[in-house]
């Protein structure tokens, strides 16, 4: 089947233009800030509604600087090197969940030091608010026609714009199934049935490491990067760990629990 004739553009009023990779972006945080507000009820931690929007900007700072910074370290790092001021044309994407997630985790030490807050508290919280974020911005990249994946036979592959004329797998939305749905339903359990703070947070970790590195398979490698170590994409260079570390954090945490 061909890709969907979807202007990336919603709404235009006058010379401005709003896109659904940015209505995404938005969408995100306020779920975001929704499920913290219900998370700090159900946690009975002394936040009030302006120390919850502030912990969603400090996120939100997170994901974009992160985000930005881990693309140009983990995926061209030569262009920006020679082309500088690339680095702040950001209309032109180039966004890295890597990069994205470990702005968050700096975020949230400075935002935890300043509320004195437990680490992990918040990052169990977030856990939950993550996997809504990554399925709507894997709709925003289908939408857009980017981020595709490999050629296929199977009958639902599409033809994307820009990728040949061949069908591709629609890996954008395997990532909103996994990486979104599945993901956050794992993670809403894991949190209402272990008492242990950190082991939603670390399970966040393992889950979306292993689900982007099941997906990677079926997903465009980077023209510019190709495939590395011969089979293995960048993006699963980059997430093996995290199921790796996830998974041996959350275990441990688990088994330490005095309810075990």
């Amino acid at each position: 089947m061909r890709f969907p004739q979807i202007d990336p553009v919603f709404l235009s009023i006058g010379p401005l233009q709003f896109r659904w990779y940015g209505l995404m972006y938005v969408l995100a945080f306020a779920a975001t800030y929704l499920i913290l507000r219900s998370e700090v009820r159900r946690k009975q931690l002394q936040l009030t509604a302006d120390d919850v929007a502030d912990l969603v900007f400090f996120g939100a700072m997170g994901v974009v600087l992160g985000g930005r910074l881990g693309y140009i370290l983990f995926y061209k790092f030569p262009f920006y090197l020679a082309h500088p001021l690339q680095v702040f044309a950001v209309w032109e994407g180039g966004m890295s969940f890597h990069g994205g997630f470990l702005g968050v985790v700096i975020a949230f030490v400075i935002y935890s030091r300043r509320k004195q807050i437990p680490f992990f508290t918040l990052i169990d919280m977030a856990a939950l608010c993550a996997p809504v974020g990554l399925g709507l911005g894997r709709i925003g990249n289908f939408i857009n026609g980017e981020l595709y994946g490999r050629q296929t036979d199977v009958p639902w592959g599409i033809i994307f714009p820009g990728g040949g004329n061949l069908p591709r797998h629609p890996s954008q939305l395997y990532e909103a199934f996994l990486e979104g749905l599945v993901l956050f339903f794992i993670i809403r359990l894991v949190s209402r049935r272990s008492p242990v703070t950190g082991v939603a947070g670390w399970t966040f970790v393992a889950g979306y490491g292993l689900f982007r590195f099941i997906v990677e398979f079926f997903r465009q490698p980077d023209d510019h990067l190709g495939l590395l170590v011969s089979f293995l994409s960048m993006g699963q260079l980059l997430s093996f760990p995290m199921f790796l570390l996830g998974s041996i954090m959350a275990f441990r945490l688990y088994r330490s629990s005095p309810q075990q």
